[in-house]
């Protein structure tokens, strides 16, 4: 048998093991309002995805968190970078990233929705919220390039985008793909509690609430499975991506 394979038979075996445990504990308590048991959560989730409401209102979140998430890649790589190359950049920069990871996400949100529309603080979140995980993860990986090999490309005076290619790309490579997972799940996190929050029309927070507020406990329970089930699905595709673009290089991960 394969490691893939088992590693795929090893998290079925989990997964299998925890939902026995969440059909025991809903069996024990007995009250659908208090705890659905999973099969009621599959079955709502199953009604709710025959809908074209459902499919609408998880695009537009999708699109809603994505944007924020792939903001704050391109700007925590790009100002990794410029605080990488001056010392004066990083001392301005670095207290305001340990602020915005030390704040409450919910003041952030609270603040925002005074400032911008409804539909547009989710996405100011995800991105407030995972900068500052790209920008530490990626200088964390310029930090680790070898200093003998960028003195080398100097000596052979290598084009700027072979170095970035060949020397530089590899070293933040695998810190990039570990903000990545980190990222992605923070950002859904953030954006979907600023929904919940700001209730903006067709999004995933907006049904989370209404269920919450009519003590619609299964419907709370399917909408949050499609968050995790759509955040994994997301996070697969990205970090796939980004192998791709290592293999094409020359790179792995």
């Amino acid at each position: 048998m394969s490691p893939a394979v088992r590693k795929i038979l090893r998290t079925l075996a989990v997964l299998l093991f925890w939902l026995l445990v969440w059909a025991i504990a809903a069996a024990a308590v007995g009250q659908e309002l208090l705890l659905p048991s999973p099969a009621q959560v599959a079955q709502e989730l199953i009604r709710l995805a025959r809908t074209g409401d459902f499919w609408l209102t998880v695009g537009r979140s999708v699109l809603r968190v994505l944007t924020g998430t792939l903001s704050a890649v391109v700007l925590g790589v790009g100002l990794a970078f410029l605080t990488h190359r001056s010392a004066v950049m990083e001392a301005l920069f670095s207290p305001v990233m340990t602020l915005v990871k030390s704040t409450p996400v919910a003041s952030f949100i609270i603040l925002a929705l005074v400032w911008l529309g409804r539909s547009v603080v989710p996405v100011f979140i995800s991105t407030l919220m995972v900068l500052p995980v790209v920008w530490a993860n990626v200088s964390a990986g310029l930090k680790g390039v070898d200093p003998r090999l960028l003195e080398l490309a100097q000596v052979y005076r290598l084009p700027r985008g072979r170095v970035l290619r060949r020397i530089t790309w590899p070293s933040v490579l695998p810190h990039l793909r570990a903000a990545l997972r980190s990222a992605l799940g923070l950002g859904w996190k953030a954006g979907i509690a600023a929904e919940v929050l700001t209730v903006p029309p067709y999004s995933i927070g907006k049904r989370i609430y209404e269920a919450k507020l009519y003590l619609e406990t299964t419907e709370l329970f399917a909408w949050t499975a499609a968050v995790i089930l759509v955040s994994l699905l997301i996070e697969n595709l990205l970090l796939r991506l980004t192998d791709s673009f290592g293999r094409k290089d020359g790179v792995h991960a």
